[in-house]
């Protein structure tokens, strides 16, 4: 049998251009519903931090503010899974990244629930909630405007739209979709089954940074090239972010059982949301939050926390993130996840002044997403955009080897409908 004979067959150009208008509308739509979401939810954080406890003569982040916010948050977005129509969604606990779509009804609930999680101090990140949506009306949608199309189409169309708006770039879209389809072999080019996909995140990144020129860029300290000490210090500390993520994940069935164990989703999200007001009065003002603006206020003054101090807000949020998952509230554990592995590596490199902090903190970040997401390209992305610097990339390669070896085999943050953990 010739090499020809098992080369995959070529897909039409005639097959693949009418698909570019409804990727592009996908694209451009999935980046406006996060960016509108976004906006909204920071509208409302505003409300709530400042302009309300001004009014009330209380201390804007005080001890008696951040629990009773959280509290109260726990409260209300309890309320939106109990009564409001679609229940904001099935138990997010059972939910990936990229699923098959939600029913579109469930849309208007996941996104209330979402947008008080995000302005109320939630330690979680609005991609899981915003992705979910746009997959369930691009599905709605799509499949009534285009006949003959299935939902998998659209799946991968709002997917990819939405992490490029994410991310401001198609390339993580790219990277999760391949790896995606990796597990799942089908007939066909790779480039032709990513021709849509990438169209609607190249649509959906474009938008994004027309918009709101989002950047990843943590403008750390210049890394002009490796060194020998380099190498063994780039895979313990990714290691050692791997080993802190993988603590996240062995504890979370058990935190999600102990509140389902409560019996009702208001007792739930409400007792999850006291634990996280005490957990953000230990650890300050930037343990609460998705964490992106924060990692940036870490970053720019990496010499004005001691190890101490890092190493608490690591604990902090890593606890946080751990009890905002397991209880109930909608959203996502990447943008918490790299404040942890920030947090981290600052503290390693503030604790161990020989290991460079741009090469501790890419290489933690790189760890830690690698334990809770389980997707070695997004980790390895995610890490290098922190830094900008092209020199870090070649050492991520490497200590992302020894992070994989201890992630890999061994249980996920994401649960079976009964309760045991994905392997």
């Amino acid at each position: 049998m010739t090499t020809t004979e098992h080369a995959p067959a070529a897909t039409p150009a005639r097959a693949l251009l009418p698909l570019i208008v409804p990727a592009l509308v996908v694209g451009v739509a999935s980046s406006l519903l996060l960016l509108g979401i976004t906006a909204l939810s920071e509208h409302l954080k505003n409300v709530l931090w400042e302009v309300l406890p001004d009014a009330l003569g209380i201390g804007r982040y005080s001890t008696l503010w951040v629990i009773a916010m959280l509290t109260v948050t726990g409260l209300a977005v309890g309320l939106v899974v109990w009564k409001v129509y679609g229940h904001a969604g099935p138990d997010p606990a059972m939910m990936g990244l990229v699923d098959p779509p939600l029913p579109a009804r469930v849309v208007p609930s996941l996104l209330l629930a979402a947008v008080l999680a995000l302005a109320g101090g939630v330690s979680l990140g609005p991609e899981n909630p915003i992705t979910a949506s746009n997959i369930a009306l691009a599905a709605w949608l799509g499949i009534r405007a285009m006949r003959g199309t299935d939902a998998d189409l659209w799946t991968a169309l709002a997917a990819a739209g939405t992490v490029g708006a994410l991310f401001g770039t198609p390339v993580a879209a790219a990277l999760i979709l391949t790896e995606s389809l990796a597990g799942r072999p089908s007939p066909g080019a790779l480039w032709n089954k990513l021709f849509a996909p990438l169209i609607a995140g190249g649509a959906g990144a474009l938008t994004t940074v027309l918009i709101a020129h989002p950047t990843f860029d943590l403008a750390l300290p210049a890394f002009s090239g490796s060194r020998w000490g380099d190498v063994p210090a780039a895979l313990v500390v990714s290691s050692l972010g791997a080993l802190v993520g993988m603590a996240a994940v062995y504890a979370f069935p058990y935190l999600h059982a102990a509140f389902k164990r409560l019996g009702h989703p208001v007792l739930a999200l409400t007792a999850g949301g006291l634990v996280l007001g005490l957990l953000g009065a230990l650890g300050g003002q930037l343990t609460l939050f998705k964490g992106l603006s924060e990692v940036k206020t870490l970053a720019a003054d990496p010499s004005g926390w001691s190890s101490g101090q890092f190493a608490l807000m690591t604990v902090v949020k890593v606890a946080a993130l751990t009890v905002a998952a397991a209880c109930g509230f909608r959203g996502g554990r990447i943008f918490p996840s790299i404040f942890v592995g920030v947090a981290l590596g600052l503290g390693v490199s503030a604790l161990v002044p020989e290991v460079h902090p741009t090469l501790a903190v890419v290489c933690s970040v790189l760890g830690v997403l690698l334990a809770v997401t389980r997707q070695g390209w997004l980790s390895l992305f995610t890490a290098a955009i922190l830094a900008a610097d092209p020199h870090v990339f070649p050492l991520l390669c490497v200590a992302l080897l020894p992070a994989w070896l201890l992630v890999t085999g061994r249980p996920q943050m994401q649960l079976h409908d009964d309760g045991t953990p994905l392997r």
